[in-house]
């Protein structure tokens, strides 16, 4: 009986969960005859893809500069913090802990509180609007929970006799690193990897502070189709589709990989 009450409850829970992606994805292959709240439940009586295309006309120039700005946030990001956890898990130098403290404590600094001088700082350093500038401030904001990931999987995961052996071997810091640590760090840069990719893929709050529709992510150009003065809901509902597949597609190829990752820096293994 209580296996029948649990499943039962799971299926509600999927139900619920599933409704809204239901409505998004009927209400994008409808035509603007067919929409309205009376209808949002009902199958599209003449199905069409215009809405599709009309999203990714408007969509694709952002799409392509999102990747731009993803992707090099997830490799930088993550190859910093993997450097400062080798460090501050191996490297037992004066004051370590407080180091790592203050790295942490970027991570509790709401986006809010430092946009403005942040917006200072990057038109004083000269970073070029956009892209550039994104990804300059994902990949700052990102390295106190790569640090974290990383310090906690070198510290519970890789045996300090490997490292012990290296330098007896004569490899330095810099090379242990390269040549040891970094091939078996895999389950960690997964997790670094999906975070700051989908981090930076779904940010709109620094896009819209340091960027432009002409520059930015596809998060603002999202916004400029669905916030226009008469909306057109079917493309609205496809562009919201569209932009959220890589990160979806990500977490598909990867997510198997993603909770092993944070796992094997929880326990001692």
């Amino acid at each position: 009986m209580s296996r029948i009450v649990r499943y039962g409850l799971a299926l509600i829970f999927l139900l619920l969960v599933l409704m809204p992606l239901y409505v998004l994805i009927v209400t994008s292959f409808k035509a603007g005859s067919d929409i309205g709240v009376a209808s949002q439940w009902n199958l599209p009586e003449n199905w069409t893809t215009a809405s599709w295309a009309k999203a990714w006309t408007s969509l694709q120039p952002s799409f392509v500069r999102t990747f731009q700005l993803a992707i090099p946030v997830a490799v930088i990001s993550s190859v910093i913090g993997a450097a400062n956890g080798f460090v501050l898990s191996r490297w037992r130098f004066p004051g370590a802990d407080v180091v790592f403290t203050l790295i942490l404590f970027g991570m509790f600094i709401p986006y809010q509180a430092v946009m403005i001088p942040l917006r200072e700082i990057v038109t004083t350093i000269g970073i070029p609007p956009g892209i550039p500038t994104l990804v300059f401030v994902h990949c700052v904001y990102g390295i106190p929970i790569c640090t974290l990931i990383f310090r906690n999987y070198y510290a519970t995961t890789v045996p300090e006799e490997l490292v012990e052996a290296a330098w007896v071997d004569g490899a330095g810091l810099l090379r242990t690193f390269a040549r040891i640590i970094l091939p078996i760090s895999a389950p960690a840069f997964v997790v670094t990897v999906i975070w700051q990719f989908t981090s930076a893929w779904n940010d709109y709050l620094f896009a819209i502070f340091l960027s432009s529709t002409r520059n930015g992510p596809i998060t603002i150009a999202l916004n400029a189709l669905a916030g226009a003065q008469s909306p057109d809901y079917a493309a609205s509902m496809a562009g919201a589709l569209i932009t959220s597949l890589p990160t979806l597609l990500v977490y598909v190829l990867l997510g198997r990989w993603f909770i092993g990752g944070l796992m094997a820096g929880s326990v001692k293994g």
